[in-house]
């Protein structure tokens, strides 16, 4: 079973997570406190945000907005994307994060990447003690391999906690997470949220636009990261279907993404309200496990972990 998460004054996670990377930067102000409103009213309980994000500015408007409904809510940051995971990195940079989210704790504090620079030891035992203190009350990891994540786990056991939480990518033309790592979550009881599961709003059908705008035209990691003409040939073919059905193809990917049988939970992402409006539509929609399977096989099942096919 994965392991419960949920609020300060118990409020159960939700079924899909609201990430605001693009608070601060592509939505401002007025924009982010549309789409919080949005998400609230659709029953989101978990926002995301990280130390990185925008300059601070996305957990600044993050505090801003939640402080009112604070205990009713899931709240995760993220540290050592810059500066490792090192004991004075993550102190440093955690302290800002709580500053600026306005916060004397966060539920979760994830490790944004894999360090190898750093022990775990010493990134485990840190983030024991902000849990022992009460200033984090579920550790998390992002971008980790499989490995990476339970040698991790075996070290946070050490010290009397565990990893709750991973966030890796996953969506339909990014589906590495089925190989190892959605398996590992619900063998080990660990929950998972997923990011990009529009894959940067490629699946959304926007880009079929000749001057649509958006991350695949404006950031350089995301287009390459997308680059695969498979990837823009799945894309076309999800809004076929999604015309064809009278689905957004954005309500298609997002519920396709949580469909898995080991219970992700995405983090929908947007820079407007009415952009968000499609994603949010996902938390009511209900996949049949024949129109699950003909969106599955628009893109590459990866390979098993094993090359035992003969014996699979």
């Amino acid at each position: 079973m994965t392991h419960a998460i949920c609020s300060p004054d118990g409020t159960p996670i939700s079924r899909f997570a609201f990430g605001t990377m693009q608070w601060g930067d592509g939505a401002d102000q007025a924009a982010a406190q549309a789409m919080f409103g949005a998400c609230r009213d659709a029953g989101i309980t978990h926002f995301d945000t990280a130390h990185v994000y925008t300059e601070g500015r996305s957990e600044q408007i993050l505090g801003q907005l939640a402080k009112d409904a604070r205990d009713s809510l899931i709240i995760a940051t993220k540290a050592g994307y810059v500066g490792g995971s090192t004991r004075a990195n993550i102190l440093k940079t955690f302290d800002e994060s709580r500053a600026r989210l306005g916060m004397d704790h966060v539920d979760i504090l994830y490790m944004h990447r894999w360090d190898d620079k750093t022990p775990p030891e010493e990134t485990f035992e840190t983030l024991a003690t902000l849990q022992q203190a009460g200033k984090i009350r579920y550790i998390g990891v992002s971008n980790y391999a499989a490995w990476q994540v339970m040698k991790s786990q075996s070290v946070a056991a050490s010290f009397g906690t565990r990893i709750d939480i991973i966030q890796p990518m996953y969506n339909l033309v990014k589906r590495q997470a089925e190989v190892e790592l959605l398996p590992m979550c619900a063998s080990e009881g660990i929950a998972c949220a997923p990011y990009s599961p529009l894959g940067g709003g490629l699946l959304s059908g926007k880009y079929a636009a000749p001057n649509a705008d958006g991350r695949l035209k404006s950031d350089d990691r995301y287009a390459a990261r997308y680059a695969a003409d498979f990837m823009h040939d799945a894309a076309r073919l999800l809004s076929e279907i999604a015309a064809e059905i009278g689905a957004h193809p954005a309500t298609l990917a997002a519920a396709w993404a949580a469909h898995h049988t080991s219970g992700p939970m995405p983090i929908l992402s947007a820079r407007r309200a009415d952009q968000l409006a499609p994603s949010l539509a996902a938390i009511s929609y209900t996949l049949t496990p024949e129109l699950y399977a003909r969106l599955t096989a628009l893109a590459p099942t990866p390979p098993p972990a094993t090359d035992r096919l003969d014996e699979a």
